[in-house]
């Protein structure tokens, strides 16, 4: 069997934190690694115990969930490791807080109220490279970022990818797992992960969700 999903989670509200972890404890493909009561707590307790994912509230004192999200990916970054999955967590549909997040690092936003069955597939779908947005939210999250994309001509590092990679990019972009992008191109899964892997480094992107905002912040999809 591999190894279970490490979860940290860094929110103000114990009792929140307590039904979280007791959820995270229930399930035997998880591991619960920690919780924080603030941001500061949070990159601390992040930097000590290399969680895979992060359940990062956004409006916390000390230091909020926006620029602990960008800390912990600068120091993973610093120190050369894997990047924690962050999955940011708010009371609000969608707001300013939680696009710039995403824009810090984060690889997922969900509301709190979510489904715990719809939490648990979320951490395991970041975990796994894909981006996880509220459902509510995604026609307004794409419309903020479509609103901010700058016209004119593509960017140099999206011209150094190959034909094949850049059809790869755009279904991606457009939502599509690599099991819907193989079974289109008549590619293995495998192939797909490879054209994935292959894009976001020469993109300087790190997953899936950098990616969507990426084409849309560029126009590079409708």
């Amino acid at each position: 069997m591999s190894a279970p999903i490490r979860v940290a989670l860094v929110d103000d509200q114990a009792l929140f934190r307590t039904g979280i972890r007791m959820l995270v404890d229930s399930q035997p493909d998880l591991e619960f690694a920690g919780e924080a009561g603030n941001g500061r707590e949070g990159v601390d307790l992040v930097a000590s115990t290399r969680p895979d994912v992060v359940l990062m509230d956004l409006r916390m004192p000390v230091m909020d969930g926006i620029v602990a999200t960008e800390r912990i990916v600068a120091d993973a970054v610093a120190r050369g490791s894997q990047t924690p999955r962050v999955i940011v967590l708010t009371t609000f549909d969608l707001d300013e807080a939680a696009t710039r997040a995403i824009r810090g690092g984060a690889s997922g936003f969900l509301l709190k109220d979510s489904d715990p069955e719809f939490l648990l597939a979320a951490i395991r779908a970041v975990h796994a490279g894909t981006a996880v947005v509220a459902p509510s939210a995604t026609r307004e999250l794409f419309r903020h970022f479509d609103s901010r994309a700058v016209g004119g001509e593509e960017p140099e590092a999206f011209g150094s990818l190959t034909a094949r990679e850049r059809e790869v990019f755009l279904l991606a972009a457009r939502g599509m797992s690599n099991a819907e992008i193989a079974a289109g191109e008549f590619l293995s899964e495998a192939t797909v992960k490879t054209h994935i892997s292959r894009v976001l480094a020469k993109l300087g992107l790190r997953d899936r969700v950098q990616l969507v905002v990426y084409a849309f912040e560029h126009r590079l999809v409708d």
